[in-house]
């Protein structure tokens, strides 16, 4: 089963914006992502219709976060993104007859449920300021190293 990796290239797109000094193109954050541009239009608009971006037009437009990045969490952005699939793994069969594979799909099925929640309990608990602080830190720190190393 194909991985759902839209939520790892919001975040990656979202933090280049915040980075940013004004609107970016989709033809920037898909260099940003090694994507194509459409890839981001169609992944940004369902950010936009959540209110979590905005889209200008022109020769000074692109796509501009719209939202407080203290408020806004992986949670929102997941949700925003449709909420897709968490896990890959699942039952072999959804209804089936046989009181074993019943047995199995009660057990996973908790499982799942139990992770689940974890999972967005963590994501609610992340916002997007924190990711953008902690990609601060590491720039700077990684500026600093190349400068030591160059002098």
């Amino acid at each position: 089963m194909k991985r759902d990796s839209r939520l790892s290239a919001v975040l990656h797109a979202l933090l280049h914006m915040a980075e940013h000094r004004g609107p970016m193109t989709s033809e920037a954050l898909g260099r940003c992502l090694g994507t194509h541009p459409v890839v981001v239009r169609r992944t940004m608009g369902l950010l936009r219709e959540a209110g979590l971006v905005s889209a200008g037009r022109g020769p000074a437009g692109g796509w501009a976060i719209a939202a407080d990045l203290g408020t806004v969490t992986l949670r929102d952005l997941h949700q925003a993104l449709g909420e897709p699939a968490l896990f890959a793994v699942g039952h072999r069969s959804e209804h089936p007859e046989c009181l074993v594979e019943q047995v199995v799909n009660a057990a996973l099925d908790d499982a799942f449920e139990q992770a689940e929640a974890l999972l967005m309990e963590r994501f609610a608990s992340v916002s997007l300021a924190q990711l953008a602080t902690e990609f601060a830190r590491r720039h700077q720190a990684h500026r600093a190293r190349a400068r030591r190393s160059a002098a």
